[in-house]
């Protein structure tokens, strides 16, 4: 018995260089697909930083109340001072540590302990942005406000928007006040390490936010808040300490 050659057109001398001329042609296209997502990813981390405030401006109109969402002690001082200024008619400070008491709070802005002790809720069940979300949008209903100045770092205020866009009804108006944190080098962030990790950091975060609410249709029933809130119940809500 003769065996074919690979002259005569069979598997063993074309359809080895068929795979293999396939297997080149898709390796190039993963390849293409890897470049085309890394300068997306890229493009969309230079938009995302270019939209990250670099100086402090006081909010463009006053609303109902102001939510400060916790993660440094520039922020309190920044809400208090918008309450003191007429900016809001009452303030929730969101996701305060256990440990942290409204005493402590006041000794830390000496001079407007009679707002803190007035005018101000301090929210200890938020424990990531989805439930800050969460809690303002409880606070504001419960106060029947419509409208919250935000105040939170530069860096964080996208992921906040967004996930407050989401939480709220379609015709309650946030009013943004970005707080510019002190040590950090945002107009030539390219040159510190620091900042360009945490803005790298930040920029994947806003990105699995953004596509978790485009399947999510309530914080509230969000596994991910779940998750993220280490096995505490989202869900269920207690008064604030007023």
């Amino acid at each position: 018995m003769k065996l074919r050659t690979a002259d005569a057109g069979d598997w063993t001398g074309e359809a080895p260089a068929r795979r293999g001329g396939w297997m080149r042609t898709a390796g190039l296209g993963v390849l293409a697909l890897g470049a085309a997502a890394a300068l997306a990813l890229g493009a969309g981390f230079l938009v995302f930083v270019a939209d990250v405030a670099r100086t402090e401006q006081r909010p463009s109109a006053r609303a109902d109340g102001i939510v400060a969402l916790t993660g440094g002690a520039q922020r309190i001082e920044d809400a208090i001072d918008l309450l003191a200024g007429g900016y809001g008619r009452r303030l929730l400070i969101s996701g305060v540590n256990e440990r942290t008491s409204r005493d402590e709070i006041a000794r830390l802005n000496p001079g407007q302990h009679h707002l803190i002790a007035c005018c101000v809720d301090l929210d200890y069940r938020a424990r990531n942005t989805i439930g800050n979300a969460i809690e303002t949008r409880r606070w504001m209903r419960d106060n029947g406000f419509r409208s919250v100045a935000v105040v939170t770092s530069n860096y964080h205020m996208p992921r906040t928007l967004l996930e407050l866009d989401h939480a709220l009804a379609a015709n309650d108006r946030i009013v943004p006040h970005p707080v510019v944190p002190e040590g950090f080098d945002f107009s030539a962030w390219w040159r510190h390490p620091s900042a360009a990790r945490l803005l790298a950091s930040e920029y994947v975060k806003f990105l699995v936010a953004w596509m978790r609410i485009r399947i999510e249709t309530d914080p509230e029933g969000s596994r991910a808040a779940y998750l993220m809130s280490r096995g505490h119940p989202v869900k269920v809500a207690g008064p604030l300490e007023r």
